[in-house]
């Protein structure tokens, strides 16, 4: 099946084809650890767990490769703050960072690579360049110099001439260009540090990407991602000291996820308006924030507020109402034969959502196919189907879902662990309450049942009397 993808490096939809046939080698940025993990880093992990798992719902053996960075002046300066080792504070991250992940879902890459396991590669990467004349040693530092490489700014579309002429100019500044990037840092006081030839130091925070990608998939990958922030510099500097050395296309395809917009400004801690993942879990299940994310392409800016996230609520809420409803789906003899209306549905569903994922990963389209299916199975539902089209309506769904759940990462409970998993109040209680109803209704006291009915409203929880017996859902 064909996939097509917005390359950011040509600025148009291109027709996914890998280097090597039915495999595809992705590196995506990961994150610095020295905080906990924010909305933003949740919607890129989200946007590329996705585009992860639909290569491999086609077909394709993916490799997925996402770094830590846990050597940094962020973690460096964090750490002096909290008194504590800057290694110790970076590994505690990293085992947060996993945490706030598994909540949403995400699958774990391939390969989590951590900068400071790479520094002798990183060595031997400066001194790779230094060589070819890419690169210059001084006073301990080592710098790229971008006049070396004729394409710079090929990626960000930045002109070097323009680029100059707007650079600030310092008369003391050891670079021979001010546009010049560090590849290699001599250590300040106090400040960790590897020997080099160079003297003690550290590595850039640019090469540390490249060297990882290079050693983990080779030089030249498929797919390289990151959000939209990394375009430049990181990105365009990866590309300049990645083929310098290797002479060839680094990466054939680069992906870009949009911003998380806060009141339409982007979020930053800087503006003080961001949220942790944390935060944002302890009003909502992490399956509606996972869905908030994919009811915008991933490419463009996503506005986020808790109007919105009681939006995805409330659509999550209708998609299990439905799950419920067809798992206790009662047939009949006399009922209605909608056996080609159930063949449609499937078919229908696998020829939108596939379209749609093979259109640049547009995961609102797909999510508008599950809601269609959900129109169309509460349509045969009520038409009060035969014993056989109600049999076959759970199997076509149970297919359906578990295509859902296997690409786009979202329900992945059965209707009765979701509606526990939203309950305001303890199950034990919202069980007791339907007993002492039951009784109730037994003994004809229907005064008394009214009321536990009415009190368990209050609490967000609904129930559902059958002929099998009464059965609860929680009210979004």
């Amino acid at each position: 099946m064909s996939i097509s993808l917005y390359n950011t490096m040509t600025n148009k939809k291109e027709e996914f084809k890998p280097i090597n046939e039915g495999k595809v080698g992705m590196y995506v940025c990961g994150v610095t650890v020295y905080d906990y993990t924010h909305i933003g880093h949740g919607r890129s992990s989200v946007a590329f767990d996705v585009i992860r798992r639909y290569f491999e719902y086609c077909g394709y053996d993916v490799t997925f490769v996402k770094n830590f960075t846990d050597v940094d002046d962020k973690i460096i300066n964090r750490a002096n703050e909290n008194k504590e080792l800057w290694s110790e504070l970076a590994l505690r991250f990293i085992k947060e960072h996993d945490e706030d992940m598994d909540s949403l879902y995400i699958k774990r890459p391939t390969y989590t690579p951590m900068a400071t396991k790479y520094i002798e590669k990183m060595i031997n990467y400066c001194e790779r360049l230094i060589e070819k004349g890419n690169a210059y040693a001084v006073d301990g530092d080592v710098y790229f110099r971008v006049n070396s490489f004729k394409e710079y700014g090929k990626l960000s579309g930045r002109n070097l001439d323009d680029m100059m002429a707007g650079a600030r100019v310092d008369v003391n500044d050891k670079k021979e260009n001010p546009l010049d990037f560090a590849l290699w840092k001599g250590a300040k006081e106090g400040e960790p540090f590897w020997e080099s030839p160079w003297g003690k130091g550290r590595p850039g925070w640019h090469i540390e990407c490249s060297v990882m990608s290079e050693a983990i998939l080779g030089s030249s990958i498929d797919i390289h991602g990151g959000g939209q922030d990394l375009i430049f510099p990181h990105h365009e500097n990866e590309i300049a000291q990645s083929e310098a050395i290797s002479c060839t296309t680094f990466a054939n395809y680069w992906i870009h996820n949009g911003f998380v917009n806060i009141n339409k400004e982007k979020m930053s801690k800087s503006l003080n308006n961001f949220f942790t993942i944390r935060d944002i879990l302890k009003i909502c299940h992490s399956e509606a924030l996972r869905l908030l994310f994919l009811m915008t392409h991933y490419r463009q800016p996503l506005e986020y507020s808790e109007d919105k996230l009681k939006e995805a609520t409330s659509a999550l809420q209708r998609i299990y109402t439905f799950l419920d409803e067809v798992e206790h789906v009662q047939g009949s003899k006399k009922g209605k034969n909608m056996e080609k209306e159930i063949c449609d549905m499937k078919e229908h569903f696998i020829k939108e959502f596939e379209s749609a994922m093979s259109d640049d990963f547009n995961t609102p389209k797909a999510v508008a196919a599950i809601f269609e299916i959900v129109r169309i199975g509460n349509t045969v539902i009520a038409s009060k189907p035969d014993n056989e089209t109600a049999e076959r309506l759970k199997d076509v769904t149970a297919f359906i879902f578990n295509i859902v759940s296997k690409v786009l990462g979202i329900m992945n409970h059965s209707a009765k662990d979701w509606y526990i998993s939203n309950l305001k109040v303890p199950l034990e209680e919202v069980e007791s309450l339907i007993a002492k109803r039951a009784e109730a209704r037994k003994n004809k006291d229907f005064a008394l049942a009214d009321s536990i009915r009415a009190e368990l409203t209050e609490k967000g929880v609904e129930i559902i009397d059958t002929i099998d017996g009464t059965r609860f859902r929680t009210i979004s």
